[in-house]
């Protein structure tokens, strides 16, 4: 690698710039429907259990197919696999039109919502895996950290906008409106990705026993290394703990802290912010750490700031300190998240990293589930307090593990074998 390589903005490269475009696009119009589905559905149903069915059904396909979905990752080229996906994303959308022509035409087929919810979920599934394993074919090696810094900065930013611009496209032009934006977004995805140049990732045949045996081979990867089994243990200690954040943060903020309905919106929605910050400070300490630190260190600053704004009430629980407290604490998350995702695109071989990041997000959102569980049967027997004190070592023995379990000579492409 030269040392112009190392010193360049990742912003430098033309392929990475239509990337990060359509990633931010995509995500914008995502977030739009994420909003607006289950506003749609509560209005109708008028029952909280009928909107959270969304959130279900967008959860299956992940957690049952991720998996294999990173096979076809991997067996296809994947610039003209993102551009089908996100064409096949806009269509899927399509048959919600029904509801802006006839305002009760799924009244009585939320079904069709769901399955809806359900196929762009399952779509996703695979063009997340494509896009994180095709970036190392766009990005030098040296600069992969920082590539994941500035698609942080993105996903933080679309979430920024596009969740309160959901709302208010919801209202203004109904669920008809968000379905043609986010479909006109999917469509302009597909365009930038495909006048991407990235040339096609060489491949051997395809191995014998199909998508099981393909399977297989991918786990054995994550297996076999060191850097890559370490973290997966790291990420779904992790997720046990942003599951339980997830349950126990609306009970926090109201019960602890005295909140309204209004400042749970806009704690949660601050973390964005820091998020972005994240991705920005990132982009200054890549330049001189390798991903081991940034995923040690991160973590351990995470862990330690979520003890801080877990006990920091009986001092103050004043708004603006909180507001500052969920900002600040998403440096550390964004940092320790891209530099896991960096190692994890720099140690496993380039035709088998669809796989490879298919199988930590599955194992992270089954974890995330685990969490979920126990912070709902704990909390109610211990206490709020006590279960998130216990969220935030989590995330402090992921710090200490990955010092330890990554700690090993320069982290080098594997083989097939």
């Amino acid at each position: 690698m030269t040392a112009l390589a190392s010193t360049r903005s990742p912003l430098a490269i033309r392929d990475f710039r239509l990337t990060l475009t359509a990633g931010f696009l995509s995500d914008t119009g995502d977030w739009l429907l994420m909003i607006a589905l289950p506003l749609y559905v509560f209005g109708i149903t008028g029952s909280a259990l009928g909107a959270s069915t969304v959130f279900l059904a967008e959860l299956v396909p992940a957690l049952t197919l991720g998996p294999f979905l990173g096979v076809l990752v991997d067996r296809f080229d994947r610039r003209p696999t993102m551009v089908l996906i996100n064409l096949a994303q806009g269509a899927a959308l399509l048959p919600l039109l029904w509801a802006a022509v006839d305002p009760d035409a799924l009244h009585d087929r939320l079904w069709v919502v769901y399955l809806i919810a359900a196929l762009e979920a399952g779509l996703g599934a695979v063009f997340l895996p494509a896009r994180q394993s095709f970036l190392p074919g766009i990005v030098p090696r040296d600069q992969l950290t920082r590539a994941n810094g500035l698609v942080s900065v993105g996903d933080n930013l679309s979430r920024l906008i596009g969740s309160p611009l959901g709302g208010l496209v919801f209202a203004t032009m109904g669920l008809g409106g968000v379905v043609l934006i986010d479909s006109a977004t999917y469509l302009v995805s597909a365009a930038l990705i495909l006048v991407c140049h990235a040339p096609a990732l060489s491949r051997s045949p395809g191995s014998p026993g199909g998508v099981l045996r393909q399977f297989s081979e991918g786990w054995r990867v994550v297996r076999r290394s060191r850097p890559l089994g370490g973290l997966l243990v790291i990420q779904s200690i992790g997720a046990i703990g942003q599951g339980i954040f997830l349950v126990l943060f609306v009970v926090f903020v109201v019960d602890v802290l005295h909140a309204t309905d209004t400042e749970v919106g806009l704690f949660r929605g601050v973390q964005a912010i820091g998020g972005v910050l994240g991705g920005l400070v990132l982009g200054v300490l890549a330049r001189k750490l390798e991903p081991r630190p940034l995923i040690g260190w991160g973590n351990v600053v995470f862990g330690v700031a979520a003890l801080l704004i877990w006990n920091f009430a009986p001092v103050s629980s004043a708004t603006a300190v909180y507001v500052g407290f969920f900002i600040a604490i998403g440096i550390p998350a964004v940092v320790a998240g891209a530099a896991e995702l960096s190692l994890a695109q720099a140690t496993a071989p380039a035709a088998a990293l669809g796989r490879v990041t298919s199988i930590m997000q599955t194992a992270m959102l089954a974890a995330q589930g685990i969490g979920l569980l126990l912070a709902g049967a704990l909390a109610d027997r211990f206490g709020v307090l006590p279960i998130l004190d216990a969220q935030a070592l989590l995330y402090l023995l992921c710090g200490v593990l990955a010092l330890v379990l990554l700690r090993e000579r320069r982290a080098e492409r594997l083989p097939m074998s």
